[in-house]
């Protein structure tokens, strides 16, 4: 049986609303569980490949397409939207277009988001509970098979670009998003409508070609996915067009009018750790093990690995411009113990005609 509410739901959203607000939430949604039309494409998208080597997208897929399965009981979902990042587009583009200089998606530069939102959401819950009694629910950051976007679209948080991410009119899509799965019967939002209209911009900027089409993108081009997702060697057909991105990709984001004068929130803990975002890719290079880990411990890019990142730097290097500190850099690992790590130098030694 679903747990009862009071006799005013829409008075007990109303204050969801508030503790929502109150715990650092920027927005909060609530839908139902249909998701028939989004399923249907995510089987599509697998069908043909496009999530590479992302075998955890092809599991589950029953319970991604139907909450209740994953969640017995689950009625309803409650979305939450977290803003991060600073609303200044520019500072973004300096990086990028600064070939010394190390990018990394503007989401990993500070605290991983994963444990802060989901610790929130738990409050909430609690403080519903306080408020209502006891009820089944089960918190979610993207750390489990949910269609996150398509929830939080169906209630009310924004509507789903032509780059696959979230756009709020107001917030642009600088956010993250949580989730609720309860069994309360809550009153649901309104979708907001989608308003992208004729824009292709992001279609247009994206460095590897990786959004095939509106509303479609190879993760196996994708920047994110093979920085990131990719354990192997990157394609080298794809390496050049990567430039100084070594964690991560923002170029749609960063070129979508609805994030230019999007005001965002500033989470302290999504502020930039180790100078990330200035540092030269030289630097980042010169981390050994041992202090990757201690300066990544608590981030989202500790998901890569020290081999990882020093693949991508090395692929950053090969992109950058020829001086002693880059050259002296990808020499200082031309006999690394990774074999991955010794190939992806090598061609960046090639790449500044240093044999």
């Amino acid at each position: 049986m679903p747990s009862r509410l009071p006799p005013d739901p829409a008075e007990l959203v109303a204050e969801l609303r508030v503790w929502a607000a109150e715990l650092g939430f920027q927005q909060l949604g609530i839908a139902d569980t249909g998701l028939r039309t989004d399923a249907a494409h995510l089987e599509r998208w697998l069908a043909e490949g496009m999530h590479g080597e992302m075998d955890y997208m092809a599991r589950n897929t029953g319970m991604r397409a139907h909450p209740e399965r994953l969640v017995e009981g689950t009625l309803r979902v409650i979305s939450v939207r977290m803003d991060y990042g600073e609303a200044d587009p520019d500072k973004g583009w300096a990086t990028l277009h600064d070939g010394q200089r190390a990018y990394v998606a503007r989401y990993a530069l500070g605290r991983d988001y994963h444990k802060l939102i989901r610790n929130r959401l738990q409050k909430l819950a609690t403080r519903l509970s306080e408020r209502i009694g006891p009820f089944g629910y089960r918190a979610f950051t993207d750390s489990a098979p949910v269609l996150e976007r398509a929830l939080a679209r169906n209630g009310g948080l924004g509507w789903i670009g032509k780059h696959t991410c979230l756009i709020n009119r107001h917030a642009g899509s600088w956010f993250f998003l949580g989730e609720l799965f309860t069994d309360l019967p809550l009153p649901t939002d309104t979708e907001t409508g989608a308003h992208c209209g004729t824009c292709t911009r992001c279609i247009e900027v994206c460095p590897t070609q990786a959004i095939i089409a509106p509303y479609r993108v190879d993760a196996r081009r994708c920047i994110s996915y093979l920085t990131i997702e990719l354990r192997g060697a990157i394609p080298e057909e794809l390496r050049a067009p990567m430039g100084n991105r070594i964690f991560g990709c923002d170029d749609c984001q960063l070129i979508c009018p609805w994030n230019k004068f999007a005001q965002r929130h500033d989470e302290p803990d999504f502020r930039a750790r180790n100078d990330l975002d200035h540092a030269t890719l030289a630097e980042l290079f010169a981390w050994e093990e041992d202090e990757f880990l201690r300066r990544t411990e608590g981030s989202a890019i500790r998901r890569t690995g020290h081999i990882g990142w020093l693949r991508n730097i090395a692929v950053a290097l090969g992109n950058a411009p020829t001086t002693p500190e880059v050259l002296a850099a990808l020499q200082s690992r031309e006999s690394h113990p990774s074999e991955l790590v010794r190939e992806h130098v090598a061609w960046a030694l090639a790449r500044h005609s240093v044999e």
